[in-house]
């Protein structure tokens, strides 16, 4: 749950987004639809009052006429009569009011209870609405497709019926959760060691971080790691996988600026095998998608790692930045094509407003979601939970 509080606190200008719009969509044309629903409170507290405020004005009411008549004249020649004055402040209170007042509250309280007030408004569930509720899905980037099946399934024996903000994200949440249930695994761990997984992805989506996050978690659980700094063209890369792999206790293979990154995937497996690793994690140069002569080294790496061990890589890790929203979708095709991606990462979900793209790569491709990221810190990078990211994403109460 720490993680799903980090999330929902982080992820999100796509649940504001989502929540302003639900705001706004149940205003409309919902005034007749506003309720009253009173707060239930403890029965106890009502009862007791009730009786105590309606016996004490029918017993005190009585004597007091007969106490005025006497007391005039000493009233007026001694002091200690001053007690006298002040009781009949207490007796002209109007007896009827506070035992009206009593009985009307007391016999609600039995009905209803006593709590707070509070406003619900709602709205019919009708085609316009479910067009307005679409239009909003595929504002955060869910998708048109995506969209209209969500839609569509929460509307499925609804229609009619008057729903609030928060039953809609309710819905919403429940619907999402179940797109995104089949697809949430963790990283498959193999016997046959080294394990080679191959991180791919385009330039500035967060591999390089993700890597020294996969690393020192792999480390912590016991799992015997090495780095690969294929990206050979950016010096910057291999530093930042060396501040995490000394954090870390993980070993990072280099090799000079500029030189083959197939090369160095070779000389890596080599390494690891020698020194016994569970795990190479392999990063590789950011490009994209649509840049034929990059995308040909990609797959030139592949092929070389292959000779070495036909069966790898064992997983292809394609990390996506969900800040560029549907071109996520254009990603997930061509890298699928090229490196055969095994799994998906999703990072920067703290910074958009577009989190229902995940959503969208879900429900069309079907391909594992291994872990969702929504900062910089090591415990940022997290297993994909799908109820809680449902949950986060819509601004929807978990248990």
């Amino acid at each position: 749950m720490a993680f799903f509080s980090k999330l929902k606190d982080r992820l999100f200008k796509s649940s504001a987004k989502i929540d302003e719009g639900l705001e706004a969509i149940v205003q409309d044309n919902s005034a007749e639809e506003a309720v009253i629903v009173e707060t239930p409170a403890p029965p106890q507290d009502v009862v007791e009052p009730e009786i105590e405020v309606v016996v004490e004005p029918t017993v005190e009411v009585v004597p007091e006429p007969e106490i005025e008549k006497p007391a005039p004249e000493p009233v007026v020649e001694t002091p200690p009569v001053a007690p006298a004055e002040a009781a009949p402040a207490p007796v002209p209170t109007p007896a009827p009011e506070p035992a009206a007042t009593a009985k009307k509250s007391g016999i609600l309280g039995r009905i209803f209870g006593s709590g707070e007030t509070k406003e619900v408004v709602r709205r019919v569930l009708d085609d316009e609405m479910l067009e307005q509720l679409e239009e909003l899905l595929i504002s955060t980037d869910m998708g048109v497709d995506t969209a209209l099946r969500v839609t569509a399934n929460m509307a499925e024996g609804r229609m009619g019926k008057k729903l609030s903000v928060d039953e809609i994200k309710s819905l919403l949440a429940a619907e999402i959760a179940r797109i995104m249930e089949p697809v949430a695994r963790p990283l498959p761990i193999y016997p046959k060691t080294p394990q080679v997984v191959l991180v791919v992805g385009v330039n500035g989506s967060g591999k390089t971080t993700t890597i020294g996050k996969l690393a020192s978690q792999f480390r912590a659980a016991g799992k015997n790691v090495v780095i690969a700094a294929g990206d050979t063209f950016r010096a910057a890369a291999v530093e930042q996988l060396q501040v995490w792999g000394e954090r870390a206790g993980v070993p990072v293979l280099t090799a000079p600026e500029g030189s083959d990154p197939a090369s160095l995937a070779y000389d890596a497996m080599t390494k690891a095998h020698e020194d016994g690793a569970d795990l190479l994690l392999i990063d590789t140069a950011g490009r994209l998608q649509n840049r034929g002569d990059l995308m040909e080294e990609l797959e030139k790496i592949v092929r070389v790692i292959r000779k070495k061990d036909k069966t790898a890589p064992h997983n292809t890790l394609l990390v996506l930045d969900a800040t560029t929203g549907q071109n996520a979708v254009n990603q997930v095709k061509v890298f699928q094509e090229v490196s055969d991606v095994s799994g998906l990462i999703m990072t920067k979900l703290d910074g958009t407003a577009k989190g229902g793209v995940l959503v969208s790569l879900a429900d069309k491709f079907g391909l594992p979601i291994h872990a969702i990221g929504v900062g910089e810190q090591i415990d940022d990078l997290s297993p994909f939970d799908p109820e809680e990211f449902a949950a986060a994403l819509t601004g929807a109460h978990i248990e």
